[in-house]
């Protein structure tokens, strides 16, 4: 039996996740959790290994840009993804609360450490059960960052080369399966016809 893809979230969706996190113990650190998946389209294996190093400036101020090194990155696909300004306050406040690192781990487990991509992937199951949200997983934020941007990108000039190196993935075939299909516009083009 095929595995259905990690289902895209509307936006009333992430808004309730954000609640959520909000309302935690590490609210800071789960609010960015989640922004570096829908706000950057980062895998689990790269928010738990993202450190500061990556998303500072050199005069230790949260940067303009995130810089996924290969070490970190699915088939070794580094890349550089410019910060949405919600992702760049969350991290902004987040950095504050832990007195202003400049190195180690960005995404602290509970015990100060690294987060594994397992506790990464498992955090999202659970709060995603905790709101009753069916059919997501640590990758729906990820399907939903490519999505939204290939409903975009025709507004920016881009196009969707430009998407694939985002979400750093070899084959732009790759990328086309993350995008899911919008039946509004589905119908409005057949009305076009």
């Amino acid at each position: 039996m095929k595995r259905q893809p990690a289902r895209v979230l509307e936006p009333a969706d992430v808004r309730r996740l954000l609640t959520r996190a909000t309302g935690q113990r590490h609210h800071y650190r789960n609010t960015v959790i989640i922004m570096l998946s829908f706000k950057a389209g980062l895998r689990a294996c790269e928010i738990a290994g993202i450190t500061w190093p990556m998303v500072l400036k050199t005069n230790g101020r949260i940067g303009d840009q995130i810089r996924v090194c290969k070490h970190i990155a699915k088939y070794g696909s580094g890349r550089h993804i410019p910060l949405h300004g919600d992702l760049k306050t969350a991290l902004t406040a987040y950095h504050r609360s832990l007195g202003n690192p400049a190195q180690g781990p960005l995404v602290l487990s509970e015990r100060g450490s690294h987060m594994t991509p397992r506790s990464i992937v498992n955090w999202f199951h659970d709060v995603y059960a905790q709101l009753g949200l069916v059919g997501c997983s640590s990758h729906s934020g990820r399907r939903t960052f490519i999505t939204q941007t290939a409903r975009l990108i025709s507004k920016t000039g881009g196009s969707l080369r430009d998407i694939q190196q985002l979400a750093g993935h070899r084959a732009l075939t790759t990328t086309e399966r993350y995008i899911e299909g919008n039946r509004d516009a589905q119908r409005k083009l057949i009305k076009l016809i």
